[in-house]
């Protein structure tokens, strides 16, 4: 699946299913709390703290959701995430293409 049809898919659920999309600013709260979510996962999987019990490590289902709300976003904004993607992915290849290879902090772990 493409971007472009990610967002298609999004919008025909939403006009389906959905009713209307929520506001920007509600849409906005709520890929914070989407954030805050996959945050709690990754920082009980990868980090110090471990899973409650009955919580369950859904990371998968977390960084959908995430991506669920951002084309949400996008689509009630008017923006095309295919074009937006390969311009921002032009910008940090001009930008950075060469910063991060020359970075030693980069290479202070063994992984190069």
């Amino acid at each position: 699946m493409t971007l472009e049809e990610a967002q298609q898919q999004v919008d025909c659920w939403i006009k389906k299913y959905g009713v209307r999309y929520f506001s920007e600013l509600t849409n906005m709260a709520v890929l914070t709390e989407e954030v805050g979510e996959l945050a709690r996962v990754m920082s009980r999987k990868y980090g110090d703290q471990s899973f409650k019990e009955g919580e369950k490590d859904n990371i998968d289902d977390e960084i959908a959701d995430v991506l669920w709300v951002l084309l949400c976003i996008a689509n009630q904004t008017g923006v095309n995430v295919t074009e937006a993607f390969a311009r921002n992915l032009e910008k940090k290849t001009k930008r950075d293409n060469t910063r991060h290879i020359n970075n030693p902090k980069l290479h202070d772990h063994g992984e190069e």
